[in-house]
Parts: C-alpha cells; sequence; structure tokens
C-alpha cells in the first residue's frame, strides 16, 4: 500500500505510463479515504498495489524505512524510452547493478516513490552478479 496525495495523478502514472489496470476503486466517506488497486492483472492472478487517498492531505514524508517497490520487465531499456516519452520520471538509466550483471533502472511515481524495473530474465533470481 502507498499513500498518495493525489490519487487522480497516481492512478494515472501507475496505468498510462507504468501500463497497469485500474482494478477497483472504492470511498470510505465515514473515514474519509479512497482506496484504488492497480496492477498488470487481477489479484488472484498477481500482486497488486493499493493506492491510499487520505481525503485533504496532499504530501507524505516518505521516511527512510521504505525502500522501492520492484517490477519485472520484458525490456527494461524499451520500458524506460516509453515512460520517458510519456512523461515519466527515470531516476537511474538502465543498466547492469553496481558489481553485477542483473539489469535494472529505476522511476519515480508523483509522490517521489521509487519503482525499480528489473530486466524479467533476471527478475525471479534476485540481484545477483
Amino acid at each position: 500500500m502507498l499513500r498518495v496525495g493525489n490519487l487522480d495523478r497516481s492512478i494515472q502514472f501507475y496505468t498510462e505510463i507504468l501500463g497497469m489496470k485500474l482494478l477497483r476503486k472504492h470511498d470510505n466517506k465515514e473515514y474519509k479515504y479512497t482506496l484504488a488497486f492497480v496492477g498488470y492483472a487481477d489479484e488472484s492472478e498477481q500482486a497488486v498495489i493499493e493506492l491510499t487517498y487520505n481525503w485533504g492531505t496532499e504530501k507524505y514524508d516518505l521516511g527512510n524505512a521504505f525502500g522501492h517497490v520492484a517490477l519485472g520487465a520484458d525490456d527494461i531499456y524499451a520500458t524506460c524510452d516509453t515512460i520517458r516519452k510519456a512523461g515519466g520520471k527515470i531516476t537511474r538509466e538502465p543498466g547492469p547493478v553496481l558489481g553485477g550483471s542483473t539489469e535494472i533502472a529505476f522511476v519515480e511515481d508523483p509522490d517521489g516513490y521509487k519503482i525499480e524495473l528489473i530486466q524479467s530474465k533476471a527478475a525471479s533470481e534476485g540481484l545477483n552478479g
């Protein structure tokens, strides 16, 4: 779950820039928050990301405990080109991880959360040399 400051902007990033689908959205009027679930497939098939918008909160301190979300990609070079052309922010260009051969890249969502892209052939192996 990621807390976001502008739900529409975040849904646009995850769907239009990262290519996920908006799976469902729910408003809780009593407690003043909205949940949106995004992913590449339904959670019965894959993991999904829950975006939480607490009404009236536009910014969060990301703190130092959160690292990043990691996503496998068939071709991180082409994926980064697509993200860049769609207006996304690449914070680490694609290439091998320091001291290894696994290819990664990083992008940043509108709230500053880091998203690591890992070349799919290495995603299931973890970062290694």
